[in-house]
């Protein structure tokens, strides 16, 4: 769900940019050709964006907001995990209401029967009429009053208008319509509109996309040897009959503007360099939405096993074979509890003093390990944000040494939630002094298991920073 709800949100947001550049700086402009160009890779490029995911190494973790401890009371300002892009906010708000998903599927559901039933209508009208074909061509023969049109390798005609001034100019319309291809245009755009119809930009997109068809059809018809006053009465004269929508129609409502623009002069050459907004448009989207921030871990040396010893808030890293033997042995000679755990393939112990308890346990991140910054799926504290201010307030506790001596300071704290949901690589990137840096990495370390964060539908490792601020006043 949250997979396609971004490519939605990434999708939409990118069509109304696009949509927006070419009204402002493009839609007034004679290069019609371009502007198809522009128009149809600005469609095809929102549709990639979100499958696009581009890696950037950055040092710095997500950054949540500082949490304040004294003496006194543990108070919290607020505990909010920053980092997510746009989208993925906008996407956590979307996936949690049923009522927008629903609306949704709704719209959905209802232009999609929309569409289906504009494509039985022109089957139908196939299906019942006379059909002539000329070459690679088929004229479907309607008798009917109604304005000429065309769909794929069809034109729509009324035979009895066959002598009536100008027709073959209404037909070179059409054809021209056929030549470039234009329904495919709108077929693609429609099922896109089914998709985002509650975006008003893409209702726009698709609009002016009709008006280019119809500018270029218009300029063909024109470079064939008409002058602009025979075409604007021919124009005139074809504002009658009924509109399928998905076809080409020659009767537009566009007509007004058509005429607008084949009586326009040629843009200037300069014009050209409005296509640069487009360009950096591009650039700009994929570096907002496409660009996953990435940290690599420092491999620590391989072997076939691998042990994390953690004893009183020290780390180590051994490898081999018959080392967990002579670990216990060392251990329990000097009156340690010993405590054993495998994840990922890797063993960690954790050695706790007995009859004492400020021992802490951290675990290790696997060798090669990829720690991400920003992710499709943020991780999730159990409960949401307001558990994990809470597990904070009852947590951290203002160490008595540290506040008869008058210490005091802001502790930050990186520590990375793993794709098991645990905590690993906890240690401290600026702290104040050693008594207060470790009751800061003791609350870290005792985080509960997270929901763990996902990219492209898999876990994954995510950094974190917490400055967590010791204030006697």
């Amino acid at each position: 769900m949250n997979h396609a709800i971004n490519f939605l949100v990434e999708s939409g947001i990118s069509l109304a940019v696009f949509s927006l550049i070419y009204i402002l700086f493009l839609r007034k402009e004679t290069f019609f050709r371009l502007n198809r160009i522009f128009l149809l890779v600005s469609v095809a490029f929102s549709l990639l964006l979100p499958f696009l995911h581009l890696k950037v190494y950055e040092p710095k973790s997500i950054l949540l907001s500082e949490v304040t401890v004294t003496p006194y009371r543990n108070l919290i300002e607020a505990v909010t995990i920053y980092g997510q892009d746009l989208s993925g906010n906008v996407v956590h708000q979307i996936s949690s209401s049923r009522l927008i998903v629903f609306v949704y599927l709704l719209g959905l559901l209802f232009f999609m029967l929309k569409f289906v039933m504009r494509i039985a209508q022109i089957r139908k009208l196939v299906l019942k009429n006379k059909i002539r074909r000329v070459g690679n061509v088929k004229f479907v023969l309607i008798h009917s009053e109604f304005s000429p049109f065309s769909f794929l390798n069809y034109i729509f005609i009324n035979p009895e208008n066959r002598n009536n001034e100008g027709y073959e100019k209404i037909i070179e319309h059409e054809l021209e319509h056929i030549r470039q291809g234009h329904t495919y245009d709108v077929v693609i755009l429609e099922i896109l509109t089914i998709l985002q119809w509650f975006n008003p930009f893409m209702w726009i997109l698709k609009k002016v996309i009709r008006e280019n068809h119809e500018f270029l059809a218009d300029k063909a018809v024109l470079d064939s040897g008409v002058t602009t006053t025979q075409y604007k009465k021919l124009l005139l004269n074809q504002v009658v009959g009924f509109d399928v929508q998905l076809a080409n129609n020659f009767n537009s409502s566009l007509v007004k503007k058509r005429i607008k623009m084949f009586s326009k002069m040629k843009s200037s050459k300069l014009a050209n360099f409005k296509y640069v907004a487009g360009a950096l448009s591009f650039v700009l989207l994929v570096v907002i939405f496409a660009c996953e921030q990435k940290e690599g871990i420092e491999p620590t040396p391989t072997n076939n096993k691998q042990v994390v010893l953690n004893i009183e808030g020290k780390q180590l890293t051994i490898t081999g074979d018959d080392i967990m033997d002579i670990l216990k042995d060392l251990l329990s000679a000097k009156d340690y509890t010993i405590d054993t755990m495998k994840e990922d393939g890797i063993t960690y112990v954790s050695a706790e003093k007995n009859a004492e308890t400020d021992v802490m346990v951290s675990r290790v991140l696997p060798d090669k390990a990829e720690v991400f910054i920003v992710v499709e799926e943020m991780p999730e504290f159990p409960g949401g944000d307001a558990a994990l201010r809470q597990f904070i307030v009852n947590e951290v506790k203002y160490p008595e040494l540290a506040h008869e001596n008058g210490i005091q300071g802001k502790v930050f704290v990186n520590f990375v939630v793993t794709k098991s949901g645990s905590i690993a690589n906890a240690r401290i990137v600026r702290g104040v002094d050693p008594i207060l840096d470790k009751e800061a990495l003791r609350v870290i370390n005792t985080l509960p298991a997270w929901k763990p964060g996902k990219q492209k539908g898999q876990a994954v490792n995510v950094s974190y920073t917490v400055p967590i601020n010791f204030a006697l006043n």
